[in-house]
């Protein structure tokens, strides 16, 4: 008999064997059914406003796991999920979204599925939730030809200084993704979280300068997949976040920054990038398409609400 506990904290051996099952998940699968966002505050233990859901088993090994934050006022919770591959099929994975349905204040919930697999869209379809959200994946090989960067004129490029770029880094982003639902809300400590990533490195890490003001107005935070044995695939570059200041929209920079956290990517020797994008952002998908970046898979996000 499977049963589902609830902790706002987990200490460092619950924190293990959760991480232990989503590797053993991801390898299975060949993508993670946690995002970073959730990952990142698994490892630090727990976050204020979130809850983790544990399925253990009779002999009490963590066989599922889930992960509510209900921080998010005015969309309401959102969730993520998952089970261990030996354990699917038997109710593990409709008894914890029953239990995070339970435990939201208001019966609104957003749940994530990583990859858009039958499975997940049965069990939401099943709940009564509705398809809500549409993030792709992209990706283009670093061994086709890539454009020269093109920098408008009067703008300069440079790699981060942790410490003295925290406070305009985190400023520039709150502008160039406002109104975004993730990326926009980034606090100093969501900044210090990745900065201290083993897969985190100054030089992945462009900003754009005005040299007339020395103000930073655009930035390419590049990533690099697997090379701390955190995944069983050949490493592979990200485009990470790309922000403009809204004020230097228009000019070219967008694609100019892309262009060069891709060069970077390649110098690593890196064969391939990814990027995520969401569905809707029809700009963004063309300029990407542009660039030799095609569609690879998808992140769904379900939406219950009361009235469902």
């Amino acid at each position: 008999m499977t049963a589902i506990r609830i902790a706002e904290r987990l200490d460092s051996p619950a924190t293990a064997e959760v991480l232990a099952v989503i590797a053993t998940i991801t390898e299975a699968d060949g993508v993670a059914p946690l995002s970073e966002h959730v990952l990142l505050h698994l490892r630090h233990g727990g976050d204020e406003g979130g809850r983790h859901f544990i399925a253990v088993d009779a002999r009490g090994a963590i066989v599922g796991y889930a992960h509510l934050d209900s921080t998010d006022e005015v969309h309401g919770a959102s969730a993520e999920l998952a089970v261990h591959p030996d354990h699917r099929r038997c109710g593990i994975a409709h008894r914890l979204v029953e239990a995070l349905i339970a435990a939201t204040a208001d019966g609104r919930l957003r749940l994530w599925a990583h990859g858009e697999q039958a499975a997940g869209a049965a069990l939401a379809q099943s709940f009564g939730f509705t398809h809500s959200r549409v993030l792709w994946q992209m990706r283009r090989s670093l061994l086709a030809p890539l454009p020269e960067v093109a920098l408008p004129d009067g703008i300069s490029l440079r790699t981060f200084n942790p410490g003295d770029d925290d406070a305009p880094w985190l400023a520039l982003n709150g502008l160039a993704f406002a109104g975004h639902p993730e990326q926009g809300e980034w606090t100093n400590v969501d900044l210090h979280q990745r900065l201290s990533e083993p897969w985190f490195s100054p030089s992945g890490f462009l900003l754009a300068s005005d040299e007339a003001t020395g103000n930073l107005i655009g930035f390419h935070w590049t990533k690099v997949h697997g090379r701390h044995g955190s995944h069983g695939h050949e490493a592979i570059g990200e485009v990470y976040v790309v922000g403009v200041d809204p004020a230097w929209g228009g000019q070219g920079l967008g694609r100019a920054l892309t262009l060069a956290g891709l060069q970077h990517l390649r110098s690593l020797g890196l064969g391939q990038a990814m990027l995520y994008v969401d569905s809707t952002n029809t700009a963004a998908i063309h300029l990407y398409e542009s660039l030799g970046f095609t569609r690879w898979d998808t992140d769904v996000m379900y939406l219950l609400t009361p009235h469902t």
